[in-house]
């Protein structure tokens, strides 16, 4: 198998600040689930101390990763037990994307 010569983008200053405001306001420590959208890049899913869901989209996978480890008090996580268990999905949560 060839290896991946990816070159990461590195995260904007908008997306780093977006996944700041949300571990500000939804507590500490928070989580994040990188996962791979396609073409589109890939998909930074945050889930809060409050159990509060929210999502950043970056440009690929190396980019998710790199933004979580840049951001303090944002965990790097998976959809194991404990994070899908940790998530409160609200009725706004759910209007919201019933309109999708």
């Amino acid at each position: 198998m060839a290896e991946s010569s990816e070159t990461v983008v590195p995260p904007t200053s908008a997306q780093l600040d977006a996944a700041r405001k949300f571990v500000k306001a939804h507590g500490k420590p928070s989580r994040a689930v990188v996962e791979n959208i396609g073409r589109a890049g890939a998909r930074v899913v945050l889930v809060g101390a409050d159990g509060a869901l929210g999502d950043v989209v970056v440009p690929s996978v190396a980019t998710g990763e790199a933004l979580v480890e840049a951001v303090e008090d944002l965990e790097a996580a998976t959809w194991d037990a404990e994070t899908v268990q940790a998530t409160k999905i609200g009725a706004e949560h759910r209007r919201k994307m019933a309109r999708r």
